[in-house]
């Protein structure tokens, strides 16, 4: 992709997640992530119906009259992206590939957070870390993760989350809102999700097609695995081969809600042909 091209893709995809951001998710995204807590500001007189409980004796003994201790929300906070760069996420049969749906989903969140002033940082994975963006404020950071998120290609096809949420956790000491966004075809995390659930605010965004649920009936086909590169021919006629496949895809997705639900994390379902608008603003919602 040439450098005009990949401009005009970043700056398409500003211009539709920005507007997302500043009309829609800025207020819910603010209300969710409320802050780590409350600090000082400052001391001021008494006003009726202040909380006697903030009242500050050293400073009201000293003037002979009330003073009050004022207390703001501690809002800044950092967002940690960790998206899955993984072959399985070139894949798309409706309107989109998963991994562009990804990408939108990603670049609205970073709008939202930059609105509120947080820190925003990508972490790209395959079955090892390809990339890690630390965590910074602006707008030109988030056009740099836009960019990284278009044209980035994996050295590896393959995925291992138990080690992306490892990395995450040497990277990060302080608490993090992290989302993670995937297709979640894989297993083996979830003591690490656990652990990492337990520092920080996890949310898992799974990102899947209709057409991966099931496997339709199109007679023998030839297939490749988009992690491995293997091919291999498909008897999709055979009852016996639909089935084993949508059971083990269920498992996986049964292993993800709850590996993540048992960690105290949240997680949102999106299909690449639903709204994603809607899934996010339910989803804050529910949490706000």
């Amino acid at each position: 992709m040439d450098t005009k091209e990949l401009l005009k893709k970043v700056r398409k995809i500003e211009i539709k997640t920005r507007r997302l951001s500043d009309h829609i998710f800025g207020g819910e995204y603010h209300s969710t992530f409320k802050g780590r807590g409350m600090t000082f500001s400052e001391v001021r007189q008494y006003q009726f119906g202040d909380d006697v409980r903030n009242i500050d004796w050293n400073v009201t003994a000293r003037y002979n009259e009330p003073f009050v201790k004022v207390f703001e929300e501690e809002r800044e906070l950092t967002m940690m992206l960790m998206v899955d760069v993984s072959g399985s996420e070139l894949f798309g049969t409706v309107e989109q590939f998963k991994n562009e749906v990804v990408t939108e989903i990603a670049a609205t969140l970073a709008f939202s957070a930059t609105q509120n002033n947080d820190k925003i940082g990508l972490i790209l994975f395959s079955d090892k870390i390809e990339l890690y963006i630390p965590p910074k404020k602006g707008r030109s950071h988030v056009l740099r993760i836009i960019r990284e998120l278009i044209e980035f290609e994996p050295e590896s096809k393959q995925t291992n989350f138990a080690e992306a949420l490892k990395f995450l956790s040497n990277v990060m000491k302080k608490k993090a809102i992290v989302f993670v966004l995937s297709d979640f075809i894989t297993d083996d995390y979830h003591q690490t999700m656990k652990i990492v659930s337990g520092k920080h605010d996890v949310t898992g965004i799974r990102i899947y097609d209709k057409h991966e649920e099931e496997m339709p009936n199109l007679g023998m086909v030839q297939m490749q695995d988009e992690e491995t590169g293997e091919l291999m021919l498909v008897n999709t006629s055979s009852k016996k081969v639909r089935l084993n496949y949508g059971k083990y895809y269920q498992e996986r997705v049964d292993y993800y809600k709850d590996s993540f639900t048992k960690a105290g994390a949240g997680t949102i379902d999106c299909r690449v042909d639903e709204s994603y608008v809607k899934k996010l603003l339910g989803y804050f919602k529910r949490r706000g």
